[in-house]
């Protein structure tokens, strides 16, 4: 087992050089162009947008949407099932 810590340029350029070798320096640019380092602070945005609500709050807010996101499907008919009928 190897115990040594890997500085973050280590790790960089050993992550960097296994997506190239798996797949392709083209595949490893479209990757690495999907991060960008962000702008802002995220914990006061989060504050803001979220207050001071428990993991436990959010769940149940989730919890409720989605029932109420299931209970709306049901009632809707799809579309190949009403087109089926002549709806």
């Amino acid at each position: 087992m190897n115990t040594h810590t890997l500085t973050l340029n280590e790790l960089t350029q050993r992550a960097v050089a296994a997506l190239t070798r798996e797949i392709g320096v083209a595949g490893t640019l479209r990757f690495l162009s999907q991060y960008r380092r962000g702008t802002g602070d995220y914990t006061a945005e989060r504050r803001a947008l979220l207050g001071e609500a428990t993991l436990d709050e959010l769940l149940a807010q989730a919890q409720q949407i989605d029932k109420k996101k299931h209970v709306y499907f049901r009632m809707q008919p799809s579309r190949s099932v009403a087109g089926a009928r002549g709806v």
